[in-house]
């Protein structure tokens, strides 16, 4: 089941989304482990929203007024985020009381990832359709290995991307990197308001 979970998590991760680029850009900017840490981070949201839809919690948050809550909190995350990143590829950031957007260590890279892929909490009612589906033919130990799986697919897909961005930064010219930001920080705004408008 690990390896079912591992296979089915790895046809997610191959429809590339913007945390996908994100990781690249950060290992071309700032190196790999930098980039692992917001591996890591990724990797545990993701973890913690599976954990959550086994859990059956999908069926609580999937209310009118809790998802429109949920959607409003998540745009300003995104389009926060978005902004700082185009900003930040001409050298300044409309963010300066915020560390988190404007120094960059692995504790905060991390933290960004937290706040980045949390920010759609959605993705819980998605995983709660994955694991209805699943629990007609297989048992709880069995999903565990599953979910599991699909964890283990982010962490080990990402982590190449990670690595591929810090060996392709050395051939990468300047105006690519600040072009990478830019088109990551316009992908999470237009992703902020796709979430904000959808129905």
């Amino acid at each position: 089941m690990i390896y079912r979970g591992f296979k089915f998590g790895m046809i997610l991760q191959l429809a590339v989304g913007p945390m996908c680029l994100m990781v690249f850009n950060t290992s071309a900017t700032y190196g790999f482990l930098v980039g692992l840490s917001l591996v890591l981070a990724i990797s545990l949201i993701d973890a913690i929203y599976i954990i959550l839809s086994g859990l059956g919690i999908a069926a609580i948050i999937n209310k009118e007024k809790t998802i429109s809550t949920i959607k409003v909190l998540g745009c300003i995350v995104l389009v926060l985020f978005g902004t700082s990143s185009i900003t930040g590829a001409f050298g300044f950031t409309l963010l300066p009381a915020l560390k988190i957007f404007s120094d960059v260590t692995n504790q905060n890279i991390f933290i960004q990832g937290i706040l980045l892929t949390a920010s759609n909490p959605l993705t819980i009612i998605f995983w709660g359709g994955v694991f209805s589906t699943q629990v007609v033919e297989y048992g709880k130990k069995q999903l565990i290995f599953f979910g599991f799986g699909c964890i283990l697919s982010t962490l080990f897909f990402l982590t190449i991307v990670s690595f591929c961005g810090s060996i392709l930064s050395g051939f990468l010219p300047q105006i690519v990197i600040k072009f990478l930001n830019v088109m990551v920080g316009a992908i999470l705004i237009y992703l902020g308001i796709k979430l904000l408008l959808k129905k």
